[in-house]
């Protein structure tokens, strides 16, 4: 749905430590997902407004790049504090235009302050390497320095962290940043970046431009853009690594998921109800680390029905209302592409054991659907290869851990796998076999934390350096080596 551009519920972007209007002609609503109310109208911004954006970046760049590291260290420590004091404020604004349920919005805050935490220590991050003696009378040094401008491409589905993995650590390495938030989930977006000017960030060194396709690839497609950060769907981390790398330009691009978790027969199994309820159905399923398949190894009736039972017991709605895990997908037009999904489940001969849709009718103003659960799914049918991005789980069926290990290794992605077990030969084998950059043990979501990369394999990740710790650091930043003869 588009509007005109005078409307005065429009964002702006913020350009120069200034908010200013979009050139654009149309704009896109923004709905609250659980009620579909209109929280605001995003502009669709153009090509001229990203390179504004990139001009006033790269003019920031001639004197951010040379502001000393303990200083930039102080405005982060400085923006830390302001993100801690608005801690309540911006879950809340997550709830509002995400949808997620608030304590895991409240959550999601403590890992984008965290992120901050990890680029404070930018004096150490930022450390060369030497080495005295290499020959006779030459010593050998590393020096870091910033890559240059840098621009950011974000999800819906974790606004704030998101965001917080990306221009905190680029920023503290002494580049400038233009961030394009999703046009699903803007608000939060200009929030960070108004904090950030309070913090103390000069005007250009954070910018935001809204938007979708056009202002995609305005950054990936402009000259004086040297890097590009992207998370999202798998088909456009392809697409962007492929056009920002024939540009020249470093790409780190995460993709989509279908994460496995192996249920053993000696798992303790309310844990792993519980572990694979939360993983599943929280956030309506709509993260990259959630569990969309579990691969029961034997024969457990129990486990299965325990599992039916915890899914018929959630309590579905508002993200506001404390009960509730289950909250409403993004947008009205993804909720339908995932029914499509489950018709294609039943035509392929999956058995569908709990069906999420009776719950719409119950909840019609916001896009609800409830916990689904198909058994007996095989690894060749659509529900089981592709990312669903939904409160969809598919069972699968296995005689032992080699065939559980066998359906991680077919499927095209790999971000993250859990096995649930008390049998150390067991979590030997899954640790050096499991195909997935982060693995669970008897953990739900083995979610990285922002001093360890965020690692995931196969068409999860398109680039060579991920995003978060040490990575991060190599990613925003390029080395110098100098060698010095003494004689």
């Amino acid at each position: 749905m588009t509007v005109s551009k005078k409307d005065t519920t429009v964002l702006q972007n913020f350009i120069n430590g200034e908010w200013v209007n979009s050139n654009c002609i149309q704009t896109l609503v923004v709905p609250n997902p659980a009620t579909n109310a209109l929280l605001t109208k995003v502009p669709m911004s153009t090509k001229e407004d990203v390179d504004l954006a990139v001009s006033a970046a790269k003019a920031a760049l001639k004197e951010w790049k040379n502001v000393p590291v303990p200083k930039r260290a102080r405005i982060l420590f400085k923006y830390h504090h302001l993100l801690t004091e608005n801690h309540e404020e911006l879950a809340r604004l997550i709830v509002l235009e995400n949808g997620k349920a608030y304590k895991e919005a409240y959550g999601e805050v403590q890992r984008g302050i965290e992120c901050v935490e990890f680029a404070s220590g930018a004096p150490t991050l930022l450390m060369g390497e030497s080495l005295s003696g290499i020959a006779e009378d030459i010593d050998s040094e590393m020096f870091r320095y910033p890559v240059g401008v840098v621009g950011g491409i974000t999800p819906f589905n974790f606004p704030m962290m998101v965001p917080l993995w990306m221009f905190p650590l680029a920023i503290a390495c002494g580049n400038t940043f233009v961030l394009k938030p999703s046009e699903r989930t803007p608000i939060l977006a200009n929030r960070l970046a108004e904090l950030f000017a309070e913090a103390g960030a000069p005007k250009g060194v954070l910018n935001v431009v809204h938007g979708a396709h056009d202002v995609v690839n305005g950054l990936l497609d402009h000259k004086d853009i040297a890097a590009i950060s992207f998370v999202g769907s798998q088909p456009v981390a392809k697409y962007v690594y492929q056009r920002a790398a024939a540009e020249g330009k470093r790409v780190q691009a995460l993709s989509g998921a279908k994460n496995h978790h192996i249920v053993m027969p000696d798992a303790d199994m309310d844990k792993a109800v519980q572990n694979i309820i939360s993983s599943t159905f929280g956030s309506a399923g709509q993260r990259c680390m959630a569990c969309s398949a579990v691969v029961v190894v034997g024969d457990n009736e129990p486990f299965v029905a325990a599992l039916k039972k915890k899914a018929d017991e959630l309590i579905i709605g508002n993200g506001m209302d404390e009960e509730v895990l289950l909250t409403p997908i993004i947008r009205k037009e993804h909720r339908e592409k995932v029914l499509g999904y489950i018709e294609k489940g039943l035509e392929e001969g999956a058995d569908l054991i709990r069906d999420g849709r009776r719950e719409m009718d119950e909840l019609p103003e916001g896009n609800f659907l409830g916990p689904t659960i198909f058994d007996h799914v095989t690894p060749e049918m659509t529900i089981a290869k592709e990312e669903l991005f939904a409160p969809v789980l598919s069972l699968l069926r296995a005689n032992d851990l080699d065939e559980g290990l066998d359906y991680i290794r077919k499927s095209k992605f790999g971000n993250g796998a859990t096995i649930y077990t008390n049998n150390a030969k067991a979590i030997r084998q899954f640790r050096e076999e499991a195909e997935a950059g982060m693995l669970g043990i008897n953990v739900g979501v083995p979610a990285t934390m922002a001093f360890f990369p965020f690692s995931g394999w196969k068409d999860s990740f398109y680039g060579d350096m991920h995003v978060n710790g040490k990575d991060g650091v190599n990613f925003y930043t390029r080395k110098k080596m100098i060698t010095s003869r003494f004689d």
